[in-house]
């Protein structure tokens, strides 16, 4: 079996999209699937990972597994499945031949599964790191988009050498660094994804 990977991330130039990729996988190896990596293709913007998505699972053989991973934007309600979320937040049909098996969410955004791992944030940032000001919710799928960009900002200000929290240099460089079992244990969506990919 082929597994194939379309995630939201690395905006329109490709040094930030290989960054996107490189990641991904180190994230993934770290959870137990070296050796069965997917193959893992940055998209750019939410819209585009779908659009990628949708075109390779059209392409697809029957041995293939193809996985989309994006951003919820939002709380996903509860019993609500990602297909549901998805088209009552974005308006994308399901694809022919998809199931939820095939969708993934980080809820609410990516940054909320930097915040699971807090020894890692604090590593990479150093010295003027301020852990108190990030938002203090165990289950990170409930800090709005908002309060985590407002709370990783804060946390970050004084840090030295880097100061403050940086999406396109920043995000990548800490997921790569991130416990994916942390990120688990904090999301249940994480959890979920990384069951998949590992079954």
């Amino acid at each position: 079996m082929s597994t194939r990977l379309y995630v939201e991330g690395g905006g329109d130039r490709k040094p930030l999209r290989t960054e996107c990729r490189q990641a991904f996988r180190e994230f993934l190896q770290k959870a137990g699937l070296a050796g069965r990596l997917p193959r893992i293709f940055a998209s750019g913007g939410r819209q585009q990972a779908y659009e990628d998505f949708r075109h390779a699972l059209r392409a697809s053989r029957g041995d293939d597994f193809v996985v989309l991973l994006v951003d919820s934007e939002g709380p996903v309600a509860t019993g609500a499945g990602p297909w549901r979320h998805l088209e009552d937040r974005d308006g994308w049909d399901k694809p022919a031949g998809a199931t939820d098996d095939h969708v993934h969410l980080m809820v609410q955004c990516m940054e909320a599964w930097l915040l699971a791992d807090r020894p890692a944030l604090a590593e990479y940032f150093g010295d003027g790191f301020s852990e108190n000001s990030l938002p203090r919710r165990a289950d990170v799928e409930e800090v709005s988009k908002q309060d985590l960009e407002r709370g990783l900002n804060a946390a970050t200000r004084n840090s030295r050498p880097k100061g403050a929290y940086r999406k396109g240099r920043d995000s990548f460089a800490i997921l790569a660094g991130l416990d994916p079992d942390k990120v688990a244990d904090a999301s249940p969506h994480a959890k979920r994804f990384l069951e998949a990919l590992r079954a």
